[in-house]
């Protein structure tokens, strides 16, 4: 099967099994394991944050994120279709008792900075307390123009207020643009990066920032059930991913940009759905019926090929999509959809 759904359906390859397999380990939730403290200190390095946390996912990495910086009765200011806000089941609202106060979009992705000045709280009891941004990069596979995130930056210091990101796939968002994951991320209080993406571990993100936020987070994780013991075996494989998966990523974002530009011929000729440029490993299919987009997924997983079915249709490159098998959805949409 071509799998296009997510990224985050990539398999361990060979040599990074191995490297699962030959880790050493200790129980991390004592302190003990090896290979996790190891991976903790690089990625904060690599971030350019004074600690980081091994996290068992995105979701998890984000609310610790979230619940460190905020009390209950406070709010964090998130754009209404940021997966901390829209994909995480309300965590932060159920788990922290925080606010959300959801902001519009831009079409590049980011919240406009009128938008989150005009939704910071006055000091009134009548309101929840505004005490965080959080922002998204990449978004829908688009760069967040770093400009935008130094603004934010600004904005908060204005107001004393924290800044997180939902950098799930940041290091995207670094080969896409040149820089480095450090220089994206300094904006930041605090950094949420996803390592079972485009990087292709089986498991695990992290959450990077100051040691004091990090130090509240990791008793929020114990809290929640998230201690991990001999976790050293994931850490090992996002090692091996830091080492030999992240220039790679130029591959994906390459197989999206000739998906993308097959699919737009395509679309020029059927006229129902038109195609988003690619920036970095996503192509959305805008389709004008959203029937033709769920009998097109039907008839393409009868091909061997699996896409949502969704009416804005997201098709991910990654690790396990290679350029022959591009082609070949390319093709295989061809003889469906043009007469």
């Amino acid at each position: 099967m071509i799998d296009l759904r997510s990224d985050t359906l990539t398999k361990p390859t060979p040599a990074m099994r191995d490297a699962m397999a030959s880790a050493q380990v200790g129980d991390d939730v004592y302190g003990e394991d090896p290979t996790v403290n190891a991976l903790e200190q690089r990625v904060a390095g690599l971030l350019g944050k004074e600690a980081a946390l091994f996290c068992s996912s995105g979701t998890q990495s984000n609310l610790l994120g979230i619940m460190s910086q905020c009390q209950r009765g406070e709010e964090y200011l998130v754009g209404a279709p940021y997966h901390t806000y829209k994909y995480e089941a309300g965590g932060a609202a159920v788990l922290g008792g925080i606010v959300p106060q959801t902001l519009p979009l831009q079409a590049d992705g980011s919240v406009q900075i009128s938008d989150i000045e005009g939704a910071i709280k006055a000091d009134d009891p009548h309101f929840p307390i505004s005490r965080l941004i959080a922002l998204e990069n990449t978004h829908v596979g688009k760069v967040v123009p770093q400009q935008a995130m130094l603004e934010a930056r600004e904005l908060a210091d204005k107001y004393g207020l924290n800044l997180h990101l939902d950098g799930a796939r940041l290091f995207n968002a670094s080969i896409a643009t040149g820089l480095s994951v450090a220089e994206l991320a300094a904006p930041f209080d605090s950094v949420s990066v996803c390592f079972s993406k485009g990087l292709g571990a089986p498991v695990g993100s992290m959450l990077c920032g100051s040691a004091a936020i990090v130090g509240r987070a990791r008793r929020w994780r114990k809290m929640l059930g998230g201690g991990m013991r001999q976790a050293g075996v994931l850490a090992a494989a996002v090692d091996y991913a830091l080492d030999n998966h992240v220039q790679r990523l130029a591959e994906d974002h390459h197989h999206a940009q000739r998906l993308a530009e097959g699919l737009s011929e395509i679309a020029s000729k059927h006229g129902q759905f038109s195609v988003e440029p690619a920036q970095t490993n996503m192509v959305y299919l805008n389709f004008v019926d959203p029937e033709q987009a769920r009998q097109l997924s039907a008839e393409l997983r009868e091909q061997g090929i699996l896409v949502p079915p969704q009416q804005a249709m997201r098709l991910v490159t990654h690790l396990d999509i290679s350029s022959a098998q591009v082609e070949q959805v390319i093709s295989t949409m061809n003889q469906l959809l043009v007469p």
